[in-house]
């Protein structure tokens, strides 16, 4: 939440003369933490988008907090944005308290910020979402802490640089390996492969040997996610979201080389 708003909570909290104001001591779009200087966070609700309530939308309104998107269409969260009184201005406004952005932004930019103005990206945070920098980050851990403290994926190539060694591990082990962009999402660009001649080296891929015995459900495929909110690095504070997804494949698997690995998953949220 922005300081200045954090600021002008607690003056209005320690006042009695605004009663027309809905108490900000109670108010649902308030936590306050902290010890002795009580520091009131901004809590957004989610059924805020379809419940319209002016009582929810009081706090953006009064304190007057705006927010921009550029270079994405996050339309969820331009709506709950808008249902907690938060009004948008053009993306080459400088007057904002938060920025959603879907690139990273330059380190000029981030040191342009002030105290009242967040960003929906921590720099360098691309060294754990990208595939290819978080193979290589972790590579570097094993160096560091030893092979078994950070052995958490399969043997893993990054190609081209990596061709020729993958080419000798794949004499020894033919496969099936999977390939996957480095920077995409969603399963987009995924494919199984037998022979090094099926991949495309016009751009960077991870190459990473093939699973052939996981953990399975009643002989079904499936993975489970859970989302965190990562508030700060150091110290390291991070929000864990009630509910996840588990994701279940609509066919079986047959055998430890069966490729049934890019099927349409049913998903379930708990």
């Amino acid at each position: 939440m922005p300081v200045v708003m954090a600021r002008d909570l607690e003056e209005t909290a320690s006042s009695s003369e605004d009663e027309e104001v809905v108490s900000q001591e109670d108010h649902p779009c308030i936590m306050w933490t902290g010890g002795c200087r009580r520091i009131p966070v901004l809590v957004f609700h989610a059924e805020a988008i379809l419940t319209k309530d002016n009582n929810i939308r009081v706090i953006g309104e009064r304190y007057h907090l705006s927010y921009k998107i550029v270079r994405t269409d996050s339309r969820l969260v331009r709506s709950i944005l808008t249902a907690h009184g938060f009004h948008e201005v053009h993306p080459s406004s400088t007057d904002y308290n938060l920025m959603w952005t879907g690139s990273h932004l330059k380190p000029f930019l981030l040191r342009t910020l002030s105290e009242a103005q967040k960003v929906n990206h921590f720099p360098r945070s691309y060294e754990l979402t990208r595939k290819d920098r978080l193979y290589k980050n972790i590579i570097r851990m094993q160096h560091t802490h030893g092979f078994k403290a950070f052995h958490i994926l399969p043997q893993t190539f990054l190609l081209p640089a990596e061709y020729a060694e993958f080419c000798n591990s794949y004499s020894k082990d033919r496969g099936p390996w999977i390939v996957k962009p480095v920077a995409s999402s969603r399963g987009r660009g995924v494919y199984l492969i037998n022979n090094p001649n099926q991949i495309s080296l016009e751009e960077n891929i991870l190459v990473s040997r093939y699973i052939n015995n996981p953990l399975l459900i009643d002989d079904f495929k499936f993975d489970v996610r859970l989302y965190v909110l990562v508030t700060s690095y150091d110290p390291l504070v991070i929000y864990l979201y009630e509910e996840g997804l588990a994701r279940k494949c609509i066919l079986k698997t047959l055998n430890s080389s069966d490729k049934r690995m890019l099927p349409i998953y049913i998903q379930v949220l708990w």
